[in-house]
């Protein structure tokens, strides 16, 4: 009831000045111009009806805008008003009036809302920095940027075992292996720990035969220094089917058991256990497919309910459903992981191309609950500015938040650049 009253006398005042402070006949400025290009986080943002010059300010879609900044928006046909309300803000435009209302406070526009084609056009800036937004303009490009405030979201870091020079603990808190300090420890809210793999047997192995991947000197001092830091911590068990390893493992029920049992012992150590079992299924349709699919599924199915029962996490690192890599039904391992980690990379192009990243996003959130979804960036494939529109598309479609391969490979200026678009946890 106290929401409504506020509402009514903001909309009363309002219309209370609207006589004093109508705006002008429409005009728009510009015609014949190349159209306006909006970025948000550097992604664009695709509106039905163009965005608009008029009197020096740009007006874009007002629902459009609103829902692609996850603000919550109304229209009131009655009294030709549209609000929009978020983080304790809430806005109040009318078509044709020079004045808006911010918390109940009337605020003077450069330029009235319209609406042109039925779609109610606002001023780009005064909505956007009302909301926390940093706003540029490229004249040279007629390109609008929009820099969404930093949000809370999970950033998980893969720590594997680097060089001097691509160091995950140096990365981390700033300094050699011991020593600790800052660093972008505020960034970074989970670690997860690439330290395992598995034979076709179904051995849990700290050193694999096939890779670099192993389970360093100094272990103990990691995860001793996670916890005082506040990480939650999950292992990591990595293994592709080269040589059709997993294809084998993943059909034999005995080392799949076995693989079970040392999974959940050695899981003791951390919060939970991330599965990175990586390349099943190429290319595979029809019922070879679901075959791999189902094998895949299996697996989880067996690992799930003993670390449940020790309240341990399943987290999922895989390949997404764009991928050539067809052997993970997202549908079923939803159901029983944690969460999934979208490997939405390695696409050929770097940086990674926007359009395939958003793409296998929108196909998970077809089956997977987006507060289950993380997406993976890849460090090597991206730069200090491609990695914001990355962080842009998790906050755009409200993912749990995002995953960087990995600590070592992200640079300075990457780091950077998160800090801008997340909020840091201390």
């Amino acid at each position: 009831m106290m929401k409504r009253s506020i509402f009514v006398t903001a909309t009363t005042l309002l219309l209370t000045v609207t006589v004093l402070f109508a705006a002008p006949p429409y005009r728009q400025a510009g015609a014949g111009s190349p159209e306006i290009i909006v970025l948000l986080d550097g992604l664009p943002v695709h509106f039905d009806v163009p965005p608009q010059i008029i009197n020096g300010r740009t007006l874009v879609p007002f629902r459009l805008i609103a829902e692609a900044l996850n603000i919550s928006v109304s229209w009131d046909g009655t009294t030709r008003t549209v609000s929009a309300s978020e983080g304790g803000k809430q806005v109040i435009l009318q078509i044709d009036n020079n004045t808006g209302i911010v918390n109940g406070s009337a605020i003077i526009l450069d330029t009235a809302p319209v609406i042109i084609d039925s779609r109610t056009l606002i001023p780009l800036r005064f909505f956007s920095e009302t909301f926390g937004c940093r706003v540029e303009w490229a004249g040279e490009t007629r390109t609008i940027k929009i820099a969404s405030p930093p949000c809370s979201m999970n950033v998980i870091g893969f720590y594997a075992l680097g060089d001097a020079r691509t160091s995950s603990w140096t990365n981390l808190f700033g300094v050699p292996f011991p020593a600790t300090g800052i660093g972008n420890t505020d960034i970074v809210r989970e670690l997860a720990l690439g330290w395992y793999t598995i034979d076709a047997e179904g051995n849990l192995l700290t050193r694999s035969p096939r890779t670099a991947w192993q389970r360093p000197a100094g272990w103990e001092t990691v995860l001793a220094t996670a916890r005082e830091f506040g990480f939650r911590t999950e292992m990591v068990i990595h293994e592709t089917n080269r040589g059709g390893l997993l294809t084998a493992f993943l059909n034999d029920e005995q080392a799949m058991s076995r693989a079970v049992d040392a999974i959940v012992q050695e899981a003791s150590l951390f919060d939970g256990v991330n599965l990175n079992l990586e390349e099943l299924g190429p290319y595979a349709t029809g019922e070879t497919q679901q075959k791999i699919r189902d094998s895949f599924t299996n697996f989880v199915a067996l690992l799930s309910p003993p670390l449940r029962e020790a309240s341990k996490t399943i987290t999922l690192t895989i390949h997404p459903p764009n991928s050539s890599f067809r052997g993970y039904d997202y549908q079923a391992l939803s159901q029983l992981a944690d969460r999934i980690i979208v490997m939405a990379h390695d696409y050929g192009p770097k940086p990674e191309p926007l359009n395939r990243v958003v793409q296998a996003v929108e196909m998970a959130l077809t089956v997977v609950p987006r507060e289950k979804l993380v997406l993976a960036i890849s460090a090597p494939s991206e730069t200090a500015e491609s990695i914001t529109a990355k962080v842009g598309i998790a906050k755009r479609y409200r993912l749990q938040g995002v995953s960087l391969w990995r600590l070592g490979l992200v640079t300075e200026g990457m780091w950077a650049s998160l800090r801008q678009t997340i909020k840091t946890r201390r």
